[in-house]
């Protein structure tokens, strides 16, 4: 007899259940699996702007390549899901086992600090090889351009809308790992996680360990002029996008947000839902 899905009440003790394991994660465990889970997303990054990069270059086929990038980019966190994985977003559900009292604050920000040093690592490593890879050069150098002008983009977001970004992205990733943790086959928990980033890669939201690939793969080209003059870049858009610009104006508020979205409107909302109301 197949089995049924977990009801959301069952996928919050489900969730909690699964945060109790991740906080006693030994450190080694933690940054092999968050190292992988920051690969995979960044695997799901160059991928799906590999598929799109020649319609995201024509403001009339911008939309469409968004709607092919998101059905690549889900790739990702399947692959996290069901391969196993470490990954900072879907690790602020770890909030709501704080707030059930079965996991201590310090034990949730250990567990933090590791995964999102360990996606960082991941990501780097991706965008590191894809730059020395000649890949870049797809498309008589497009690839490249997009590459560049999309991190040039995330560099000068301003903080609020960043930050809203942030929080909408990790609305719609953590609601894709809660209902991956219901369904009961390898299949169900693939179409779970497919459709939430489908639509958040569609809806262009922001997603800080996906920027980990994103903005590093730009300034790692940075100094390619040919990318720079077919992404119509000025000296002072190239000048603004630099390492600490990545930390400061897109990590920092986008991370905020991230924690927002998945920790306050999915794993807190949902606890509240189904212990309070």
């Amino acid at each position: 007899m197949d089995k049924k899905p977990l009801k959301p009440a069952e996928i919050l003790d489900y969730t909690i259940s699964m945060a109790q394991d991740k906080v006693n994660g030994s450190f080694s465990k933690l940054l092999i699996l968050s190292v992988m889970a920051g690969a995979f997303i960044a695997f799901a990054a160059e991928g799906s702007n590999m598929a799109a990069f020649n319609l995201f270059s024509n403001p009339e086929t911008y939309g469409l390549g968004k709607v092919l990038a998101g059905a690549v980019f889900g790739t990702g966190l399947m692959l996290v899901v069901l391969a196993g994985g470490e990954l900072f977003t879907g690790n602020t559900l770890i909030l709501a086992a704080i707030c059930e009292k079965k996991v201590k604050l310090g034990s949730m920000l250990r567990n933090w600090v590791i995964v999102y040093v360990g996606n960082l690592i991941g990501s780097l490593f991706i965008a590191y090889m894809m730059a020395n890879s000649g890949l870049f050069e797809s498309g008589a150098g497009m690839l490249g351009a997009v590459t560049l002008k999309t991190a040039v983009y995330k560099v000068n977001l301003d903080f609020i809308s960043a930050l809203f970004l942030g929080i909408m992205c990790n609305w719609l990733v953590c609601l894709a790992v809660w209902i991956s943790y219901g369904a009961e086959t390898m299949t169900g928990k693939i179409f779970a996680v497919f459709f939430p980033i489908w639509l958040f890669i569609t809806s262009g939201f922001e997603h800080s360990v996906a920027n980990m690939y994103y903005i590093p793969a730009g300034i790692f080209v940075k100094g390619n002029s040919v990318f720079a003059e077919l992404a119509h870049l000025s000296g002072d858009a190239l000048a603004s996008l630099s390492w600490s610009s990545f930390f400061l104006h897109n990590l920092i508020p986008v991370t905020i947000g991230n924690i927002i979205g998945g920790g306050l409107l999915v794993a807190m909302g949902y606890w509240y839902v189904y212990n309070k109301a």
